[in-house]
């Protein structure tokens, strides 16, 4: 694990040189929302999303790479933004994210809220950006496919709309199955975007691409249940943001639902799916990264 987590390290850095070319350079009327924007999007992580994108794009046979680099920022833009507004008060109140004071911390809600705001609009007009670049209609309509499906899973039927509902459902008791469907549009929504807008860009069949959407609903979903695991497991030095949190914000989790222990086995039953679903597949390309990648999703302790 530990050569695991080195090597993601590595990726992340590189990854940070590619999406840092895609921030604009304030001026001194704009200065300071894009020093707020900066202050999210820049402030490390593993950069999980636009990780798996690029790395399922080169499974395959002719990979378009400037088309995939490009997605990827807009890619964690999105992520990035959709992190600034959770923590605000309205949503999680939460004071720390990686490790630092939260953007609203630093920046006050107001400019918090702008910086989210100012990173999605930015992540659409670098998708647009480079569609327009494209060099042979071919290439354009893949990165058309890939920014509508990015632009699908991030939305009110995707990411937002999961949100909704665990922002109004927030001290109420739910089903398992609106569980379910909070977390698959919550969180999984962007993993999917990320291995679905990867396989097109790589020129996947309509097969592969539906796997890889499966494969990151699972993913996902295992993922967000693990991150009610380590809410209660974790410190916050570990994690980079407060502990408990879910119990505070009075929101119903897996853990809450079923124990800590139940909850751990949907994990590994979901992680062990998933990694069916990648071994099923021919690809070109080496596959042992992103398998590594998977498991750890499932297993990591921060």
């Amino acid at each position: 694990m530990s050569d695991l987590l080195r090597d993601i390290d590595e990726e992340a850095l590189k990854i940070n040189g590619i999406i840092e070319t895609y921030l604009p350079k304030g001026t001194e009327l704009n200065n300071t929302l894009v020093s707020a924007m900066g202050y999210s999007f820049l402030s490390g992580g593993k950069r999980i999303r636009p990780l798996i994108l690029l790395k399922v794009c080169q499974l395959f046979e002719k990979p378009d790479i400037r088309g995939a680099r490009a997605m990827a920022a807009a890619l964690e833009m999105i992520h990035t933004y959709s992190l600034i507004h959770d923590d605000l008060p309205a949503m999680d109140d939460d004071d720390m994210r990686r490790g630092k004071p939260s953007n609203h911390k630093v920046y006050g809600e107001g400019m918090a809220i702008l910086a989210g705001d100012g990173l999605l609009n930015l992540a659409y007009e670098t998708g647009l950006s480079a569609c327009e670049e494209a060099e042979d209609p071919s290439e354009r309509e893949r990165r058309v496919k890939a920014l509508s499906i990015i632009s699908q899973r991030a939305g009110y039927n995707g990411m937002v709309g999961g949100q909704s509902l665990d922002v109004e459902m927030t001290g109420k008791e739910i089903s398992r199955e609106m569980l379910d469907y909070i977390y698959k549009n919550k969180t999984s929504a962007l993993l999917e975007g990320a291995f679905m807008a990867g396989a097109v860009l790589g020129g996947a069949s309509e097969e592969e691409v539906d796997t890889f959407m499966r494969i990151g609903t699972k993913i996902g979903l295992a993922f967000q249940i693990r991150d009610d695991i380590l809410d209660v497991t974790s410190t916050s030095e570990e994690l980079g943001k407060p502990i408990n949190s879910d119990k505070d914000n009075d929101k119903y989790t897996y853990v809450r639902l079923y124990g800590s222990e139940r909850a751990a086995e949907q994990v590994e039953r979901l992680s062990e799916e998933a990694e069916k679903l990648f071994d099923s597949m021919e690809l070109h390309g080496d596959k042992s990264f992103l398998k590594d990648l998977i498991s750890y999703l499932t297993k990591r302790k921060k």
